[in-house]
């Protein structure tokens, strides 16, 4: 057990190691590959007038490459294997380098070949960017198995402790494993946490026995959750004495739901204050999310109109009935529209609603069957594919629709909308968005609100971009589609 725990404590200096290496590799391969498309296989090349030696300076450009992104801590343990990070800092440091050779050049008047600067960077950022992504997955199955996980110890009142506890469990991706809880100044005797079944080490309010309740556990980390009664001298000492065993210390603040571009920290008389933004929902960033709208789908419906074509066919012939479907749904600040589907059912399939309530499979106000026999053959291919809403592309095209945005919900479903839900309509709602890229058809109808409130509360144009790159990957996994 003993030796167990010790290769499972080291997973952080592996993944490093493993890091340099396949940086060092990537690194190599883009440089030489630039190299050699410029100039050839020739490595005493030397650019006639200026004569700076290209085989040099590419051994220098891939020695500070590798530097910088070490530099730029792109090879730290707390930001592998989840968010994003990881890629920004190497491409960060990429960019940095390319900067600084620019500058350099100009400075001293050194004509550098464009074109071998023009082929080593894209190709090395891009593949510095797939081969992150590529040891993530492989990081992430390991993390489902329980492996390459930083155990850490929760401290914090009892309330605080069993949410982070479930929220950390259902993210295992993120790299944390919650082995045992400390609650210090909580009454009674509990040894077990009764929500999150860990063991409860101590409740002494003093750093002398949560350095005791480490050494108990081996953690490698300590979360502070809300509701800690420690005194903020305590937690000082605390962190100082953690920074001396390099065991990590987390501030987890009762913040729920908010993405990290509406938290900002300022310093005040020696505070860690942090500073959460109000959503942009108006300005500046919603007139360049409907021209990006415009553009993109203007764009995918001159490219797939062959496609539609064919769909609009196929359904013809399949069974008889309109090509497409149209259904009344509720936009932003609850005004009604037209969504346009390619028809998937039968002609009837409103009518016969009713009759199949007793078989829904949904959750909350969704109304889902996994088998739903009105379905028809050639609709079954296009719900797998989420090809029957492409049509939505022409919604989006007019302003109804965004391309990315909350799930377009039904009439009776937003007249049975609590209160708090009520504001997934301060967005367009979207052909994809959370929900399709988080389960689709198997999410909860809880999660399916939290995903929509929380993509409301946080929107962003980069944001955006991510969901329509993960919802290319949901759509051909065909993953909770029916």
């Amino acid at each position: 057990m003993g030796a167990s725990l010790s290769r499972e404590k080291n997973w952080q200096a592996l993944t490093s190691r493993r890091l340099r290496v396949v940086d060092a590799f990537v690194i190599v391969w883009a440089v030489v590959g630039a190299y050699v498309i410029r100039f050839g296989a020739e490595p005493e090349f030397v650019i006639s007038g200026q004569e700076p030696n290209y085989a040099w300076l590419s051994v220098g450009l891939a020695v500070v490459w590798w530097f910088m992104l070490g530099a730029w801590n792109s090879r730290q343990s707390r930001v592998l294997g989840a968010g994003p990070d990881e890629y920004k800092r190497v491409a960060a440091a990429s960019l940095w380098l390319f900067g600084l050779v620019a500058i350099f050049s100009y400075v001293f008047r050194i004509e550098t070949a464009r074109g071998y600067v023009g082929i080593a960077l894209p190709v090395g950022l891009v593949g510095l960017l797939l081969a992150r992504w590529l040891l993530r997955q492989h990081l992430s199955v390991a993390r489902r198995g329980g492996q390459s996980m930083s155990r850490l110890l929760l401290l914090g009142g009892p309330s605080a402790i069993a949410h982070l506890a479930s929220s950390l469990h259902g993210a295992k991706h993120s790299g944390y494993l919650p082995v045992a809880a400390y609650t210090p100044g909580a009454a009674g005797n509990m040894t077990i946490e009764p929500d999150s079944g860990l063991p409860i080490l101590g409740h002494e309010p003093d750093t002398h026995s949560v350095l005791a309740a480490i050494d108990s556990c081996q953690a490698d980390a300590v979360a502070v959750s809300a509701g800690v009664q420690l005194h903020p001298q305590t937690i000082r000492h605390l962190g100082w004495e953690l920074a001396a065993r390099n065991i990590a210390l987390i501030m987890a603040p009762a913040l729920t739901d908010i993405a990290g571009p509406r938290i900002h920290t300022q310093q005040v008389a020696g505070l860690p204050l942090i500073h959460v933004t109000t959503p942009t929902l108006e300005g500046g960033q919603r007139v360049a999310k409907r021209l990006f709208d415009i553009g993109v789908s203007g764009i995918l419906i001159v490219l797939v109109a062959p496609l539609l074509s064919i769909i609009a066919l196929l359904i013809k012939f399949d069974s008889r009935g309109p090509v497409l479907f149209r259904q009344e749904r509720v936009g932003k600040e609850g005004k009604h529209f037209q969504m346009l589907k390619f028809r998937s059912m039968v002609v009837d399939a409103e009518a016969r609603l009713a009759d199949l309530k007793g078989q829904n499979e949904g959750s909350g106000l969704l109304f889902k069957i996994r088998n739903d026999p009105r379905i028809t053959r050639i609709g079954s291919v296009l719900r797998r594919y989420s090809l029957d809403e492409l049509p939505q592309l022409f919604n989006i095209f007019t302003g109804s629709m965004s391309l990315v945005g909350p799930r377009p919900p039904l009439p009776r479903e937003v007249a049975a909308y609590e209160h708090d839900v009520r504001r997934r309509l301060l967005v367009k709602p979207g052909l994809t968005g959370l929900w399709q890229v988080s389960g689709r058809s198997n999410l909860s109808w809880q999660d399916s609100v939290r995903l929509d409130l929380y993509y409301v509360e946080n929107w962003s144009l980069a944001g955006d971009l991510v969901i329509i790159l993960r919802t290319v990957r949901a759509v051909f996994s065909s993953s909770g589609a029916y």
